[in-house]
């Protein structure tokens, strides 16, 4: 199974110089082959298949880096163009890329005659090696891993800062999953607090943190201090690096809470039972800030793949099934709830629910049936 390792590195002066040409070249690369491949799409030509070794004799640059390097952007654009031509309404035709944009490189572990791959890690001494490097990159090893290294992906962010993604073919991670306390759980995503978990022992809130909506006022000095300066100049560039420091660590620390609840999640039980959520739509009210702040679908990514990684099963409830609404004691549907009614008492039983509680719930009974019924 492959599995992807995110650490970041602290490279030396030289090996950014290294990292800044192969991202320059491997742009270069990218756009000579899509101005080409455009122009035959224009003149109703097929695609052409065109290789980076095609430009080397003309601009010898492109030998200094890794051929590697050159030869995934080839593997990496004639998918952009394949997924385009099978999906376009999902994938539209690449485009060029800038400086400004994302810079990232892509390489593969190699073993030459030497038998030295060409991707290695120290976990000892906490250093990094790729091809064209010659000295080992400082790194923070946070985890370790056992398997063979199959590829390295190396990432400069918008706040300057340097990460590597190692993708290792590991044994199956089930070997190490643990017991789940509960057999199954209910989860109802919310704006009121991030989710309620009902499982076999209890219900429980998960408040959210709420990252973006804390850092906004901050933001909004630092983009102001940005607009002030001229663009372009140091000063310009030192107040872009500080708001691109604040996403950044909007965007990590998010990323961590999601992590660390979806696994625990996965670890405590053996079904996950959620409702299928149209955040597209629902981004385009009022309340759009606080949901794509949720970032409720990349939560479900997360608790999908841990699932398969750990062999536990999610149940995605339809969208239309009235979670929310139904009572979780008789069953009866109060079609008239409004969505300000946070507690409400059920015509039929008399029950009392709390709103989100209440959907949890039911959340959990269908996951029950569901099971039973397979």
């Amino acid at each position: 199974m492959l599995k992807a390792y995110k650490y970041r590195i602290y490279p030396d002066k030289a090996q950014k110089e290294f990292f800044e040409k192969t991202f320059g070249c491997c742009r270069f690369v990218w756009n000579k082959m899509l101005e080409e491949k455009l122009e035959a799409l224009r003149q109703g030509k097929k695609v052409p298949r065109i290789t980076p070794a095609r430009y080397k004799k003309e601009y010898p640059f492109l030998k200094e880096v890794d051929s590697l390097a050159l030869a995934n952007v080839q593997l990496q654009q004639e998918k952009a163009f394949r997924d385009c031509f099978k999906n376009p309404r999902h994938f539209r035709i690449p485009t060029f890329k800038r400086k400004k944009d994302k810079q990232s490189y892509t390489t593969n572990n190699q073993q030459p005659k030497n038998g030295r791959e060409t991707i290695r890690v120290d976990f000892e001494k906490g250093f990094l090696y790729l091809p064209k490097i010659k000295d080992g990159i400082k790194a923070v090893f946070h985890r370790k891993f056992e398997g063979k290294i199959k590829s390295a992906t190396v990432v400069k962010t918008r706040a300057g800062r340097y990460y590597v993604s190692i993708l290792v073919d590991v044994q199956d991670p089930r070997n190490d999953v643990k017991e789940p306390k509960n057999f199954i759980c209910g989860i109802d995503l919310g704006l009121k607090s991030f989710g309620t978990i009902v499982n076999d022992t209890g219900s429980l809130k998960i408040e959210y943190p709420k990252y973006l909506i804390k850092a906004e006022k901050r933001l909004k000095r630092l983009q102001r201090q940005l607009s002030r300066k001229k663009e372009g100049s140091k000063n310009w560039e030192k107040a872009r690096a500080r708001v691109a420091k604040e996403h950044e660590y909007v965007k990590n620390a998010r990323g961590d809470f999601l992590h660390k609840l979806s696994k625990t999640i996965i670890d405590e039980s053996q079904i996950v039972v959620v409702e299928s959520l149209n955040v597209k739509g629902l981004s385009r009210g009022n309340l759009a800030k606080y949901i794509l702040d949720s970032s409720w679908s990349k939560f479900l990514g997360y608790l999908s793949y841990k699932a398969a990684w750990y062999g536990r099963t999610i149940v995605a409830v339809d969208r239309t099934f009235p979670s929310s609404k139904m009572c979780s004691k008789c069953g009866y549907i109060h079609r008239e709830l409004r969505l300000s009614e946070r507690i409400w008492k059920c015509p039929a039983c008399g029950a009392v629910h709390e709103r989100d509680e209440n959907a949890a719930k039911n959340l959990k009974n269908y996951g029950v049936v569901y099971i039973s019924n397979q």
